[in-house]
């Protein structure tokens, strides 16, 4: 049976998840999720109050394939998610950052958002990042950014949804509500970038695992 996990968004920069290039991808961030989440399961961000987005949907995924770090890497259909910092944002904020190299066992980390100001690899992110070592995968999504739509109040009730730290998992029947509303109100505009990322202009930016902040 499919599950349904949700869970607050604390940033969106377009990088976790990515929605780019005809695809959505979630690559770093959320080891949890992206270890247990099979094909056929949907991912779900919900907007909280750091974006001061609470009750919104910011986006819905079905994992319609999974692949490792160095798959993901290789493969020539995902290059365009392998970022250049100077390049425009949405390459900007690529999330196609770790692989190996035939000189080393250890985890390569590309010039990233993930990574130190100065480019450098940033050994919190990367111990946090790779303990999983899976790229979910969706070509049967949506994608609202900052446009996120408020979810009537009715349908988080109906789930049982409450704003809160971590994730939640739910039997599809059980998050048939929210699926079922999402399906009716833009089931026509899947696989589409509605709005920008909430934070798209500081595309630039770095984020620290090490201080939970953006640096």
């Amino acid at each position: 049976m499919a599950k349904v996990y949700i869970y607050v968004v604390a940033r969106d920069f377009g990088f976790a998840p990515n929605p780019f290039h005809g695809v959505c991808t979630l690559a770093t961030c959320k080891p949890v999720i992206r270890r247990t989440a099979q094909v056929g399961d949907w991912v779900i961000g919900m907007g909280g109050s750091k974006l001061k987005a609470v009750g919104r949907c910011i986006f819905a995924m079905q994992v319609t394939d999974a692949l490792t770090f160095d798959e993901y890497w290789a493969a020539p259909e995902y290059r365009a998610k392998q970022p250049v910092r100077n390049g425009s944002r949405k390459t900007i904020v690529g999330d196609n950052i770790y692989h190996h190299t035939a000189a080393a066992h250890n985890w390569h980390q590309e010039d990233s958002h993930h990574s130190q100001p100065d480019g450098a690899p940033d050994p919190s992110n990367i111990q946090h990042d790779t303990q999983t070592d899976r790229v979910l995968i969706s070509d049967h999504f949506l994608y609202f950014g900052k446009a996120a739509p408020l979810v009537p109040e009715e349908v988080l009730r109906d789930i049982g949804f409450h704003n809160r730290v971590g994730h939640r998992v739910y039997p599809l029947a059980d998050a048939r509500p929210l699926l079922s509303w999402l399906n009716e109100a833009f089931g026509s505009k899947v696989n589409h970038v509605l709005g920008d990322p909430f934070q798209f202009t500081q595309s630039s930016a770095r984020y620290s695992k090490r201080v939970d902040r953006i640096i």
